[in-house]
């Protein structure tokens, strides 16, 4: 094998992308594809295109370089509220941008004059998730100051639910944005474009046709990448949960105590380990770590193996269940996490391979 491998199957991203992007138009919602899980990957972004997404966003303008030069042309929304260092590449980059700062947004103004361009905002409201977001209170003289501004056009509002504080998206908080809306709409005479009602986790409220007819759009990157919606991390329907594929080899095979042995302090990385004595077992050592991957968000593809930790360079796992039919040199292959696969896709020590082909036009 080489070295360790993510395969990247995209037929399977496509077909997800269909899948939800025909959820969400049976409600008159329309998506965002998100590549930044996977460091904005060319063809991760061809792919959700493909399956009908109107347009890309990404958090890092280093991944929205890497996209326009690969040739991707879609439409692409910073997620990320911008730093006001760099707002000159924000409005140079990308076509629209969520804010919540206002001395950010006079600088994109300030950006946006010099170029002689107009730069949309969507507004992002703090709904009690307690990430980005401007407080519902203070909304109003919020849009005042920032409609004051040459060169920033509010092109709508949004809200994040469930990335920091966990907060479920529900009919009642989706509804408190539209009502902001509403409220502003009314206020300055204006009209939004978009209500965008937030990621992954709004999708079983959408499912069930219990989302405010207002909202608009989202933006969903993980139910297309890995096929999973995020407030129970159950499979979503009609989709793909080995769209990324972690492949690894064995390059230890011992048998050995499952307890250390000796007087015990913390491990490199500074955590006191917990271990379960089981007698002795067989452990295998695989050639990737925490430098490439969050060993706590992977599954191997082979129920026989079980995932007992991570050095730098190593992840240990008891393949005692297997015994006979792991042996050096041989590869295990493991489904990844949100977080693992960011971590692997970030890694310049794994391999990315394509697999799969796009579909027929």
């Amino acid at each position: 094998m080489g070295r360790p491998c993510l395969t990247i199957d995209l037929t399977k991203l496509e077909h997800n992308a269909r899948a939800i992007v025909g959820v969400c138009a049976r409600h008159g919602i329309s998506v965002t594809g998100v590549t930044k899980g996977t460091c904005g990957h060319p063809e991760v972004a061809n792919a959700m295109l493909r399956g009908g997404v109107s347009s890309i966003g990404e958090s890092r303008l280093e991944n929205v370089r890497r996209l326009r030069e690969a040739g991707v042309a879609a439409p692409m929304l910073m997620l990320r509220v911008p730093a006001l260092s760099r707002v000159e590449e924000v409005v140079e980059a990308v076509d629209a941008s969520l804010d919540s700062e206002l001395a950010v947004l006079a600088a994109l103004s300030q950006a946006a004059r010099r170029r002689g361009r107009v730069h949309p905002a969507i507004v992002m409201v703090d709904l009690g998730d307690l990430r980005e977001g401007v407080w519902p209170d203070d909304l109003v003289p919020f849009v005042r100051q920032v409609l004051a501004l040459p060169g920033i056009r509010i092109a709508g509002l949004g809200a994040n639910l469930s990335c920091f504080g966990g907060v479920i998206p529900t009919a009642e908080n989706m509804q408190r944005l539209v009502n902001c809306a509403l409220e502003i709409e009314k206020t300055f005479g204006i009209e939004l474009v978009w209500i965008s009602g937030g990621n992954t986790s709004a999708l079983p409220l959408v499912a069930a046709g219990r989302m405010p007819a207002r909202v608009n759009h989202l933006r969903i990157g993980e139910a297309i990448l890995l096929g999973r919606e995020t407030v129970h991390r159950t499979p979503w329907p009609g989709t793909h949960q080995d769209a990324f594929l972690l492949h690894t080899e064995v390059i230890e095979l011992k048998r050995k105590p499952s307890f250390p042995i000796g007087e015990r302090a913390e491990d490199a990385f500074g955590e006191a380990p917990r271990f379960e004595d089981r007698g002795a077992r067989d452990r295998a050592l695989l050639d990737v770590g925490r430098e490439d991957v969050t060993p706590e968000g992977l599954v191997p593809l082979d129920p026989r193996v079980e995932v007992l930790g991570a050095s730098s360079d190593y992840l240990i796992v008891d393949v005692t269940q297997a015994r006979g039919d792991v042996r050096v040199g041989d590869e295990l292959v493991f489904a990844p996490s949100y977080a693992a696969l960011l971590a692997a896709m970030d890694s310049a020590y794994v391999e990315k391979r394509l697999v799969g082909a796009p579909a027929a036009p």
